[in-house]
C-alpha cells in the first residue's frame, strides 16, 4: 500500500508580492513575503486537502531557507528531501500583485541545485504521482535529476504530471525548452498549461488544435489548457474534448498561484478516480478560492467538504 500521494520536485523560493494591486514593479513600494514556487504550492495545497505530499527541492542555509522549512512543516509537507546549501542563497522572485498575469523579476540561486541523492527509488516507489514544472526543468543540475527520476517513476508505475509554466525570462532558449519538455512528455504525464504559457513557448498565438496536437504528438494523453476568465479546455486522446466555463468570481484579489491551486484540485480528483469533467470542476473550485485570497489558500475551510458540494 503506497503511503505518499504526490511527490513534487522543483523550485522552492520566496515570492515577494507587491502590496498594491495592478501596479507595475517599477511603482510598487511594499512587498509581502510568501512561500513560493509552483511545485511548492502544489505540495502545500495537496497537504491542505488531506493528501500526503513530499517536496524535493533546494534552498539556502539562510533565514529565508529556515522560513521555507518552517512554513512547509506547519503545512505538514514532508521536508526530508529539502537540501539547504551553504554555497548559494535561497532563490527569490519579486512579483507585482495582479488580477491578470503578474509581472515578475527572478533572482535564482539555490532552487536549481537539486541532486539525485535527494530522491531515492524507494521513496518514488511509495508514491502515486510525480509532479514537476517547466521552471524546474530550465536549469541543471535540477533538469537532469528531474528527468532521470521521472524515468524511474514511470518504470515504477507512477502517474506523472507537469505544469508547463514556461517563461522566456526563466528559460531564454525556447528550442532547448521544447526539447527538454519533449523528453519529459515521453513519460505520458498529465499536462497543465495556460494560454499565456503557450504564447510564451511558441512566441505567437497558436490555435487550441495546434496546441493539443503538439503535446499529444509528444506523448501526452491528457492536456488541460486554462484560459483564465474564458474557462478551461481539456483534450484527452481516449475521451475527446471537454470545455467548462470559468466560475463567476466577485473580486479577484491575487492571481499568483491560481494555476497551482487549479492543478492541485485536478490531481486530487484524479487520485480519487474521478472522471475528467469532475476533475475540471473540482480544479476550478479550488482555483476560485485562491483568486479571492492573497497568498496561500485561506484557513478555516474544510476543503474536502467544499470540493464535494
Amino acid at each position: 500500500m503506497k503511503t505518499t500521494d504526490i511527490i513534487c520536485i522543483g523550485e522552492v523560493l520566496i515570492d515577494f508580492i507587491g502590496h498594491e494591486v495592478n501596479t507595475s514593479i517599477n511603482r510598487t513600494k511594499d512587498y509581502h513575503r510568501f512561500l513560493g514556487g509552483s511545485p511548492t504550492n502544489v505540495a502545500v495545497n495537496a497537504s491542505r486537502l488531506g493528501l500526503k505530499s513530499i517536496l524535493v527541492a533546494t534552498c539556502g542555509q539562510d533565514g529565508l531557507g529556515d522560513y521555507i522549512v518552517r512554513k512547509l512543516k506547519a503545512n505538514e509537507v514532508n521536508t526530508n528531501h529539502i537540501c539547504k546549501l551553504e554555497s548559494a542563497p535561497t532563490s527569490v522572485i519579486f512579483v507585482s500583485k495582479s488580477t491578470e498575469t503578474p509581472d515578475f523579476i527572478p533572482y535564482r540561486e539555490a532552487d536549481c541545485q537539486i541532486l539525485e541523492h535527494q530522491l531515492s527509488d524507494e521513496v518514488i516507489a511509495d508514491a502515486k504521482i510525480y509532479h514537476t514544472t517547466c521552471f524546474a526543468l530550465s536549469k541543471n543540475p535540477a533538469r537532469e535529476t528531474i528527468l532521470n527520476r521521472a524515468k524511474k517513476a514511470k518504470e515504477l508505475g507512477l502517474q506523472l504530471s507537469i505544469d508547463i509554466n514556461f517563461s522566456e525570462r526563466i528559460w531564454p532558449n525556447r528550442e532547448e525548452a521544447k526539447r527538454v519538455i519533449a523528453s519529459y512528455l515521453l513519460n505520458d504525464p498529465l499536462v497543465k498549461l495556460s494560454e499565456d504559457d503557450c504564447y510564451r513557448l511558441f512566441a505567437e498565438v497558436k490555435s487550441e488544435d495546434y496546441i493539443f496536437d503538439y503535446f499529444h504528438n509528444l506523448g501526452a494523453t491528457t492536456i488541460c489548457l486554462t484560459k483564465g476568465k474564458n474557462g478551461v479546455v481539456l483534450s484527452d486522446k481516449n475521451h475527446g474534448l471537454f470545455f467548462q466555463e470559468a466560475l463567476p468570481i466577485n473580486e479577484v484579489k491575487d492571481a499568483t498561484g491560481a494555476g497551482d491551486a487549479f492543478w492541485t484540485g485536478f490531481l486530487y480528483a484524479q487520485l480519487q478516480q474521478r472522471n475528467l469533467e469532475d476533475s475540471i470542476s473540482i480544479a476550478q473550485k479550488l482555483a476560485a478560492i485562491k483568486l479571492q485570497n492573497v497568498g496561500r489558500l485561506p484557513d478555516g475551510i474544510d476543503f474536502k467538504e467544499y470540493l464535494k458540494a
